[in-house]
């Protein structure tokens, strides 16, 4: 079922960055400039020719990055909010313009005020749903990796770590090379960054604007979920982890949506007293149930029919 959905969830975010990818350019943007004898003569022969413009990958913006088109449609939204009287119920709406107009970026606020929800669905998704995953925060990590580079890069980053650590674990077994876990997990490392800048090394023939605003802190969320994932390949078995790090990626994914819905970060900065009581309320309600898990209701069906 998990796998189902993992494909599913890939190929929708596959489309999306394409559709993304192939925006139009204005096409009056690479036009070169004609002299007015040049325009007269063209004129004249009715032999002008128009250029056509060379299609280039539009930038996704990306709210991790403090910048201007990132920054700007936040700072009008806060100066353009009435706040009113100070009271307790808009103290939060104060304290975000103040911080704000001392220097603090607005996309930073919106971030560490979603976080909060982010998790908080990731922990409904475990503890109702039950998908399991690594943790609740490293889904959370994740899904800003996939805001700042796209999901498609941070996926097929992840694959490829997964794809090397995994391989590397096969050749020391076949080859009987005995090591100590921490020597071990630093070979790995080794190996991962080695393998990450062999795809960095591609950047000239991948002409995209995600692949070529790849930072550390993305790469560096993703070797710790390649190390988690070499934990659970040593404990259980090649099949549990890839399992695990599917659904985390499906919550990833969820998670990512949530923070890419323009009404949700303009919701949050403009009413963050409501959004931090709603998740504090959400989670106090989760955190009273106690049933079987939607999964277990699918996997013992047959037992609670009987």
């Amino acid at each position: 079922m998990w796998k189902s959905i993992f494909t599913a969830f890939i190929f929708i975010f596959f489309s999306i960055n394409v559709i993304h990818a192939q925006a139009p350019v204005d096409e009056g943007l690479f036009d070169e400039p004609q002299t007015a004898t040049e325009e007269a003569d063209a004129t004249m022969s009715g032999e002008l020719e128009e250029t056509e413009p060379t299609p280039f990958p539009t930038a996704r913006p990306d709210i991790t990055q403090t910048n201007e088109e990132t920054r700007e449609p936040l700072l009008e939204l806060i100066q353009d909010q009435n706040l009113r009287s100070l009271t307790p119920f808009n103290a939060v709406r104060y304290a975000i313009r103040s911080s704000v107009e001392a220097g603090i970026p607005p996309n930073t606020i919106v971030l560490l005020l979603l976080l909060p929800l982010v998790v908080a669905i990731i922990a409904a998704a475990r503890h109702v749903v039950g998908i399991r995953g690594f943790g609740i925060f490293l889904p959370a990590a994740l899904a800003i990796v996939f805001l700042a580079i796209g999901p498609i890069i941070g996926i097929g980053l992840f694959v490829v770590m997964v794809v090397v650590s995994t391989y590397l674990r096969i050749f020391m077994r076949k080859f009987k090379i005995k090591m100590q876990y921490l020597p071990r997990m630093s070979l790995m490392l080794w190996f991962v960054v080695v393998s990450v800048l062999g795809i960095l090394f591609l950047a000239p023939f991948i002409r995209h604007s995600d692949f070529t605003n790849i930072s550390i802190f993305p790469v560096l969320i993703l070797v710790l979920l390649s190390e988690d994932f070499s934990k659970v390949q040593l404990g259980k078995s090649i099949r549990t982890a890839v399992n695990l790090a599917s659904e985390t990626i499906v919550m990833a994914l969820i998670s990512y949506i949530f923070l890419t819905m323009q009404f949700l970060r303009e919701f949050a900065l403009l009413n963050p007293e409501m959004l931090l009581v709603g998740v504090l309320v959400f989670n106090i309600i989760i955190g009273q149930y106690v049933g079987l898990r939607f999964v277990e209701y699918w996997k013992y069906r047959k037992l609670i029919s009987s």
